[in-house]
């Protein structure tokens, strides 16, 4: 039996988003925010759970995990399988937009409660070796916090190790989820015991044939889209290219800054 693919996040909603699933969700966010430094959390609210009217082809649906804590805390996670570039800006657009819709007309902005965006990406997107890097808003010389209520994480999976590791971690679930061959499963569960459910989920969902269906369906529509960004981007960086050739640039330096191959300008100027 094929298993799917975790990445796809129709699938990472199944296995994380769902309401008898919450329990896997918080080992996972523990795991997440107490390596950054943050303290544990002891119960997780749903905000969105995964229901069959989630629609994988409706661009509608949203298939993040919304969740609260017991104080209040929002957290958003979001699955990336491609490049959709402008990550960043995306990031802080929806998380302004989380952050801000907590106020209601009459209420104190004492209110607000602190929003953690945590973003699992299946390419590299930071100039950094690290899989997981975290940002808060801080004084540039000294490192003074202005304030608390924004946390972005990264978790890079193509800059994580193959190896798998000797103890509990963060480490284990990213494995998991960037697809480790199954032999090695049994020490990722002894290590983080909360990850047998998440993959007797995965292995459920595999086996059952309307999932299936359904996963094929939004693989296409995400392979679809991905393909539709990068021609978008291409096109783009081909009117660059030439434009710098009509300003007779050398054609190393045109590569240089539009990443495209010097055989490749070679071509434009035919």
């Amino acid at each position: 039996m094929e298993l799917l693919d975790p990445r796809v996040d129709f699938v990472f909603k199944r296995i994380f988003g769902s309401e008898n699933n919450k329990d896997v969700l918080l080992a996972f966010l523990n795991r997440v925010l107490t390596e950054a430094g943050d303290p544990p959390l002891t119960e997780i609210i749903l905000m969105n759970p995964y229901t069959d009217k989630d629609d994988p082809l409706d661009k509608q649906s949203i298939f993040d995990v919304y969740a609260k804590t017991s104080e209040g805390k929002l957290i958003d996670i979001e699955m990336q399988l491609f490049n959709k570039y402008d990550i960043e800006k995306r990031t802080l657009f929806y998380w302004s937009k989380r952050y801000s819709s907590q106020l209601h007309e009459g209420e104190k902005y004492q209110e607000l409660k602190k929003c953690v965006t945590i973003n699992i990406l299946n390419y590299a997107f930071l100039a950094n070796d690290d899989y997981h890097s975290t940002f808060h808003l801080r004084e540039d010389r000294t490192g003074l916090t202005l304030i608390d209520d924004i946390e972005i994480h990264f978790l890079e999976l193509p800059k994580l190790d193959d190896v798998i590791p000797s103890q509990g971690g963060l480490e284990n679930w990213l494995l998991f989820l960037k697809g480790v061959d199954t032999t090695h499963w049994e020490v990722l569960k002894m290590n983080e015991p909360g990850l047998e459910k998440a993959m007797d989920t995965l292995q459920f969902l595999s086996q059952d044939s309307e999932a299936r269906r359904l996963y094929e369906a939004r693989q296409k529509y995400l392979h679809d889209e991905a393909s539709m960004l990068e021609g978008a981007r291409k096109a783009g960086i081909t009117e660059v290219a030439k434009n710098m050739l009509d300003l007779n640039l050398d054609i190393s330096t045109i590569a240089k800054a539009t990443g495209l191959t010097e055989q490749e300008i070679i071509q434009l100027k035919k």
